[in-house]
Protein backbone atom coordinates (compact mmCIF):
# COMPACT_ATOMS: atom_id res chain seq x y z
CA UNK A 1 0.00 0.00 0.00
CA UNK A 2 1.43 3.34 -1.31
CA UNK A 3 1.65 6.13 2.23
CA UNK A 4 -1.17 8.31 2.10
CA UNK A 5 -1.33 12.42 2.86
CA UNK A 6 -2.49 13.45 6.32
CA UNK A 7 -5.99 13.54 6.88
CA UNK A 8 -7.70 14.69 10.30
CA UNK A 9 -10.87 13.11 8.78
CA UNK A 10 -9.07 9.87 8.25
CA UNK A 11 -8.08 9.82 11.70
CA UNK A 12 -11.27 11.28 12.96
CA UNK A 13 -12.55 7.99 11.16
CA UNK A 14 -9.97 5.52 12.45
CA UNK A 15 -10.78 6.45 16.02
CA UNK A 16 -14.78 6.34 15.82
CA UNK A 17 -15.18 10.39 16.40
CA UNK A 18 -17.97 12.22 15.55
CA UNK A 19 -17.62 14.89 17.96
CA UNK A 20 -16.61 19.04 18.06
CA UNK A 21 -13.30 19.78 16.58
CA UNK A 22 -13.22 23.48 18.24
CA UNK A 23 -10.48 24.47 20.64
CA UNK A 24 -12.13 22.82 23.79
CA UNK A 25 -11.88 21.34 26.44
CA UNK A 26 -14.63 19.09 25.52
CA UNK A 27 -12.91 17.90 22.52
CA UNK A 28 -9.76 17.56 23.93
CA UNK A 29 -11.45 14.92 26.36
CA UNK A 30 -13.71 13.72 24.02
CA UNK A 31 -10.70 12.90 21.40
CA UNK A 32 -8.41 11.71 23.98
CA UNK A 33 -10.92 9.04 25.29
CA UNK A 34 -11.77 8.33 21.52
CA UNK A 35 -7.86 7.37 20.56
CA UNK A 36 -7.38 5.66 23.62
CA UNK A 37 -10.40 3.09 23.59
CA UNK A 38 -9.84 2.73 19.98
CA UNK A 39 -6.16 2.47 19.18
CA UNK A 40 -3.97 -0.27 20.77
CA UNK A 41 -1.15 0.41 22.91
CA UNK A 42 1.09 -2.60 21.25
CA UNK A 43 5.08 -3.44 20.19
CA UNK A 44 4.46 -5.79 17.66
CA UNK A 45 7.20 -4.30 15.46
CA UNK A 46 9.47 -4.22 17.83
CA UNK A 47 9.08 -8.10 18.34
CA UNK A 48 9.90 -8.24 14.31
CA UNK A 49 12.74 -5.93 14.59
CA UNK A 50 11.21 -3.45 11.93
CA UNK A 51 11.85 0.58 13.05
CA UNK A 52 10.07 2.68 14.67
CA UNK A 53 9.36 6.05 12.72
CA UNK A 54 8.21 8.89 14.39
CA UNK A 55 7.66 11.61 11.08
CA UNK A 56 4.41 12.41 10.59
CA UNK A 57 3.79 10.75 7.53
CA UNK A 58 4.90 7.35 9.34
CA UNK A 59 2.92 7.67 12.46
CA UNK A 60 -0.37 8.58 10.08
CA UNK A 61 0.35 5.27 7.82
CA UNK A 62 0.98 3.11 10.37
CA UNK A 63 -1.35 4.17 13.08
CA UNK A 64 -4.01 5.46 10.87
CA UNK A 65 -4.13 4.12 7.36
CA UNK A 66 -2.86 0.24 8.60
CA UNK A 67 -4.94 0.60 11.16
CA UNK A 68 -2.13 -0.65 13.74
CA UNK A 69 -1.08 0.21 17.33
CA UNK A 70 1.44 1.49 18.70
CA UNK A 71 3.88 2.98 22.05
CA UNK A 72 4.04 6.46 23.49
CA UNK A 73 6.33 7.52 21.19
CA UNK A 74 3.92 6.96 18.34
CA UNK A 75 0.83 7.18 19.99
CA UNK A 76 1.42 10.52 21.99
CA UNK A 77 3.07 11.69 18.52
CA UNK A 78 0.48 11.42 16.46
CA UNK A 79 -1.83 12.64 18.95
CA UNK A 80 0.51 16.07 19.14
CA UNK A 81 0.13 16.49 15.70
CA UNK A 82 -3.29 15.82 15.75
CA UNK A 83 -3.90 18.98 18.59
CA UNK A 84 -1.60 21.26 16.86
CA UNK A 85 -3.79 21.07 13.50
CA UNK A 86 -6.86 21.84 15.41
CA UNK A 87 -5.09 24.78 16.99
CA UNK A 88 -4.48 23.66 20.18
CA UNK A 89 -1.50 24.93 22.22
CA UNK A 90 0.88 21.81 22.82
CA UNK A 91 4.05 20.99 24.61
CA UNK A 92 6.05 17.79 24.03
CA UNK A 93 7.18 16.33 27.04
CA UNK A 94 9.22 13.60 28.31
CA UNK A 95 8.49 11.67 31.44
CA UNK A 96 9.64 8.42 33.25
CA UNK A 97 13.77 8.90 33.24
CA UNK A 98 13.14 10.32 29.80
CA UNK A 99 11.69 7.63 28.14
CA UNK A 100 7.80 8.19 28.27
CA UNK A 101 6.79 10.59 25.23
CA UNK A 102 3.74 13.08 27.34
CA UNK A 103 1.94 16.34 26.38
CA UNK A 104 0.91 19.40 27.99
CA UNK A 105 -1.90 21.21 26.62
CA UNK A 106 -2.93 24.71 27.86
CA UNK A 107 -6.90 25.50 27.57
CA UNK A 108 -8.39 28.74 29.51
CA UNK A 109 -5.73 29.06 31.97
CA UNK A 110 -5.39 25.86 32.81
CA UNK A 111 -2.85 22.86 32.00
CA UNK A 112 -3.78 19.62 31.48
CA UNK A 113 -1.54 16.41 31.05
CA UNK A 114 -2.49 14.20 28.14
CA UNK A 115 -1.46 10.77 27.20
CA UNK A 116 -2.77 8.53 24.94
CA UNK A 117 0.02 6.38 25.10
CA UNK A 118 0.74 4.97 28.26
CA UNK A 119 -0.69 1.65 28.22
CA UNK A 120 -1.64 -0.64 31.72
CA UNK A 121 -3.39 1.72 34.12
CA UNK A 122 -2.10 4.91 31.91
CA UNK A 123 -4.87 7.40 32.07
CA UNK A 124 -7.85 7.63 29.49
CA UNK A 125 -8.43 11.52 29.72
CA UNK A 126 -6.35 14.46 30.20
CA UNK A 127 -5.84 15.25 33.68
CA UNK A 128 -5.99 18.69 35.17
CA UNK A 129 -1.90 19.43 36.64
CA UNK A 130 -2.81 20.60 39.88
CA UNK A 131 -1.14 18.74 43.04
CA UNK A 132 -3.45 16.73 45.29
CA UNK A 133 -6.79 17.30 43.76
CA UNK A 134 -8.56 13.05 42.86
CA UNK A 135 -9.35 13.06 39.42
CA UNK A 136 -11.56 10.03 38.50
CA UNK A 137 -11.69 8.32 35.13
CA UNK A 138 -13.84 5.14 34.91
CA UNK A 139 -12.45 2.45 36.63
CA UNK A 140 -9.44 4.47 37.82
CA UNK A 141 -8.30 7.50 40.49
CA UNK A 142 -5.26 9.30 40.07
CA UNK A 143 -3.35 12.45 41.08
CA UNK A 144 -0.17 14.49 41.41
CA UNK A 145 2.22 15.33 44.00
CA UNK A 146 5.25 17.79 43.33
CA UNK A 147 8.48 16.12 44.54
CA UNK A 148 11.41 18.37 44.60
CA UNK A 149 14.04 16.07 42.35
CA UNK A 150 11.78 15.09 39.66
CA UNK A 151 8.54 17.99 39.02
CA UNK A 152 5.35 16.30 39.37
CA UNK A 153 4.32 12.51 39.89
CA UNK A 154 1.62 10.94 38.67
CA UNK A 155 0.31 8.36 40.85
CA UNK A 156 -2.84 6.02 40.44
CA UNK A 157 -4.87 4.72 43.56
CA UNK A 158 -4.90 1.03 44.32
CA UNK A 159 -6.15 -0.91 47.09
CA UNK A 160 -7.07 2.63 49.41
CA UNK A 161 -3.23 4.05 48.80
CA UNK A 162 -1.63 5.98 45.95
CA UNK A 163 1.21 3.88 43.45
CA UNK A 164 3.56 6.54 41.49
CA UNK A 165 3.37 5.82 37.43
CA UNK A 166 5.72 8.52 36.26
CA UNK A 167 7.11 11.87 36.90
CA UNK A 168 7.64 14.64 34.71
CA UNK A 169 9.11 18.20 34.33
CA UNK A 170 7.22 21.20 31.73
CA UNK A 171 10.25 21.65 30.20
CA UNK A 172 9.52 21.15 26.24
CA UNK A 173 11.27 18.53 24.44
CA UNK A 174 12.54 18.49 20.79
CA UNK A 175 12.39 15.99 18.25
CA UNK A 176 15.83 14.66 18.40
CA UNK A 177 14.84 14.06 21.87
CA UNK A 178 12.50 11.78 21.19
CA UNK A 179 14.70 10.17 18.54
CA UNK A 180 17.35 9.74 21.41
CA UNK A 181 14.64 7.96 23.49
CA UNK A 182 12.66 6.38 20.55
CA UNK A 183 16.00 4.43 19.67
CA UNK A 184 16.66 3.00 22.97
CA UNK A 185 12.99 2.04 24.22
CA UNK A 186 12.98 0.21 20.80
CA UNK A 187 16.56 -1.47 20.50
CA UNK A 188 18.47 -1.93 23.86
CA UNK A 189 18.32 -5.08 25.28
CA UNK A 190 17.40 -3.92 28.69
CA UNK A 191 14.49 -2.39 27.38
CA UNK A 192 11.23 -3.83 28.54
CA UNK A 193 9.74 -3.49 25.08
CA UNK A 194 12.10 -5.88 23.74
CA UNK A 195 11.36 -8.49 26.07
CA UNK A 196 7.80 -9.84 25.00
CA UNK A 197 5.13 -8.91 22.74
CA UNK A 198 1.87 -7.45 23.68
CA UNK A 199 -1.12 -5.74 23.08
CA UNK A 200 -3.24 -3.87 25.55
CA UNK A 201 -6.18 -1.52 25.85
CA UNK A 202 -8.73 -0.11 28.55
CA UNK A 203 -12.26 -1.42 28.59
CA UNK A 204 -14.98 1.33 30.34
CA UNK A 205 -14.88 -1.56 32.60
CA UNK A 206 -11.06 -2.40 33.22
CA UNK A 207 -8.97 -3.51 30.38
CA UNK A 208 -7.48 -7.10 28.25
CA UNK A 209 -4.17 -7.46 28.11
CA UNK A 210 -2.57 -10.11 25.82
CA UNK A 211 1.07 -11.19 25.80
CA UNK A 212 3.16 -14.13 24.38
CA UNK A 213 2.51 -15.29 28.49
CA UNK A 214 -1.32 -15.19 29.00
CA UNK A 215 -4.08 -13.13 27.64
CA UNK A 216 -5.56 -11.04 30.78
CA UNK A 217 -8.93 -9.02 31.18
CA UNK A 218 -9.74 -7.20 34.11
CA UNK A 219 -13.50 -6.00 34.06
CA UNK A 220 -15.28 -4.34 37.19
CA UNK A 221 -12.26 -5.29 39.52
CA UNK A 222 -12.61 -9.00 38.53
CA UNK A 223 -9.24 -10.40 36.66
CA UNK A 224 -9.37 -14.23 34.55
CA UNK A 225 -6.66 -14.73 32.89
CA UNK A 226 -5.32 -17.40 30.74
CA UNK A 227 -1.67 -18.64 29.54
CA UNK A 228 -0.51 -19.07 25.87
CA UNK A 229 0.56 -22.00 24.10
CA UNK A 230 2.35 -19.70 21.19
CA UNK A 231 2.01 -17.85 18.25
CA UNK A 232 -0.72 -19.18 16.67
CA UNK A 233 -3.18 -18.63 20.03
CA UNK A 234 -1.32 -15.51 20.53
CA UNK A 235 -2.80 -14.70 16.74
CA UNK A 236 -5.77 -15.91 17.37
CA UNK A 237 -6.64 -13.89 20.32
CA UNK A 238 -4.70 -10.63 18.59
CA UNK A 239 -7.70 -10.76 15.52
CA UNK A 240 -10.44 -11.55 17.90
CA UNK A 241 -10.09 -8.93 20.65
CA UNK A 242 -7.55 -6.43 18.79
CA UNK A 243 -8.58 -6.11 15.43
CA UNK A 244 -5.00 -7.19 14.15
CA UNK A 245 -2.93 -10.04 12.80
CA UNK A 246 0.64 -11.20 13.14
CA UNK A 247 1.15 -12.75 9.92
CA UNK A 248 -0.03 -9.73 7.80
CA UNK A 249 2.08 -7.78 10.06
CA UNK A 250 5.37 -9.96 9.52
CA UNK A 251 5.03 -9.21 5.71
Amino acid sequence: MSPETFSLDAYFNRINYHGKTDVSFETLNALHIAHTFNITFENLDIYLHKPILLDKDALFNKLVVNRRGGYCFEMNGLFSIVLRELGFKVTDLLAGMRLHQVLMVELDDKRYLVDVGYGNDGIAAPLLIEEGIEQRQFTNTYRFVVDPAFGYMLQRKSDGDYQPMYAFTLQECSPFDYIISNHFTATHPESFFKKMKFCTMPTREGRITLTDQHFKVIKNGRVSEQPISGDTEFNELLKKHFGLDLDHIKN
